[in-house]
């Protein structure tokens, strides 16, 4: 399975560990929370680069991408 696959498939099953939204998974975040990650500044590392590409998926609108991969690859 190629890397981008891989991260998405990861990103599908990600949820949030800390905060206001603990719990929830990234994509289910609320956009307002994601934009306002954006002009802060995403956390570092893996949960930051998963944050950053869940606002640019909601910002083209293609948050069903993820959630589809949800239902595809159950988690194991």
């Amino acid at each position: 399975m190629d890397a981008q696959k891989e991260f998405l498939i990861k990103l599908a099953h990600t949820k949030m560990p800390f905060g206001k939204y603990e719990g929830y998974y990234l994509i289910d975040l609320p956009e307002y929370y994601i934009v306002w990650y954006s002009n802060k500044g995403f956390p570092p590392g893996q949960l930051g680069l998963m944050m950053q590409t869940v606002y640019e998926l909601k910002l083209n609108g293609l948050e069903n991408l993820v959630r589809n991969i949800k239902q595809q690859y159950p988690k194991r």
